[in-house]
């Protein structure tokens, strides 16, 4: 199913420069079959360089394997996709590793963060495996974006929740990528913590030039982003541009509702 989100052409070969991501007829299949699962439906999407993008969906809509297919992180069924100009499926293992390695930057749930290693040292790790000299002028930008200054020699288990997800955003950052994938990213975090995360993630895309894909179920979270993408059943089935807390829930409410069985009762929460 195609969405406003996606630029109507024959093909995506040429992508431009505004274009940071982008799927054409994309799915994905678990499964064979009676028994098959359809995770994702013949999507097509773009995603714009510069901005910030949420997707959103309830359990099982495909908003994680959506992420994941256009990371690299998982084969398709069938379809393409795109990382700026390089089309990423059929690539081979190795060159996958390495095109994740370069060119896209990652923020999970789990901090991963090597518990032996200092804060200076998990940012630059990526980098420090690859054998690329970082480079110091961007890191130390990103660093005191993120108000790493005064815990760069501290090791994960010496600072908060909040403090070891601002690590892994940096780290995430340090290599300056094309596109930040970030998955839940405030999800093992408090209010407050999850709070901070989300504003330097903003401030990664308006004071830092960066790209960021979130996946979240969260509607004040969402509200930090550009533009916001639904997904139901494997569909992108809506979007809203410039959104709010209050639009978002109301969006999900109207999803929730129109795919109830008969005399249901309202899901009080339609996210998850």
């Amino acid at each position: 199913m195609s969405t406003p989100a996606a630029t109507k052409r024959d093909g995506f070969a040429d992508g431009g420069a505004r274009v940071a991501a982008r799927a054409r007829s994309l799915t994905k299949a678990y499964g064979s079959g009676e028994t098959a699962v359809l995770a994702l439906d013949a999507v097509d999407v773009e995603i714009e360089r510069g901005r910030f993008t949420a997707v959103m969906g309830p359990s099982g809509s495909g908003k994680s394997t959506l992420m994941h297919c256009l990371a690299g992180l998982d084969t398709v069924s069938s379809g393409r996709a795109w990382l700026g100009d390089t089309e990423i499926t059929g690539l081979g293992d190795k060159e996958l590793t390495q095109l994740r390695r370069d060119r896209i930057g990652f923020m999970f749930q789990s901090f991963n963060l090597l518990p032996t290693l200092n804060a200076a040292e998990n940012i630059t790790l990526p980098m420090d495996i690859a054998g690329h000299k970082p480079d110091r002028e961007w890191v130390d930008r990103v660093i005191d974006t993120l108000g790493l200054r005064d815990r760069l020699r501290h090791r994960p288990a010496q600072l908060s929740g909040g403090q070891q997800q601002r690590v892994a955003c940096a780290r995430a950052l340090a290599s300056r990528p094309e596109l930040i994938f970030a998955d839940e990213p405030t999800g093992n975090l408090d209010s407050q913590a999850g709070l901070e995360v989300l504003r330097f993630l903003r401030e990664a895309v308006d004071e830092l030039g960066q790209t960021v894909v979130m996946v979240t179920h969260d509607p004040s979270a969402a509200a930090h982003s550009d533009l916001v993408l639904f997904l139901a059943d494997g569909r992108i089935v809506d979007r809203i541009e410039r959104p709010t807390a209050e639009a978002v829930l109301e969006r999900m409410h109207i999803f929730a509702a129109a795919t109830a069985p008969p005399g249901a009762a309202p899901d009080p929460d339609p996210l998850n």
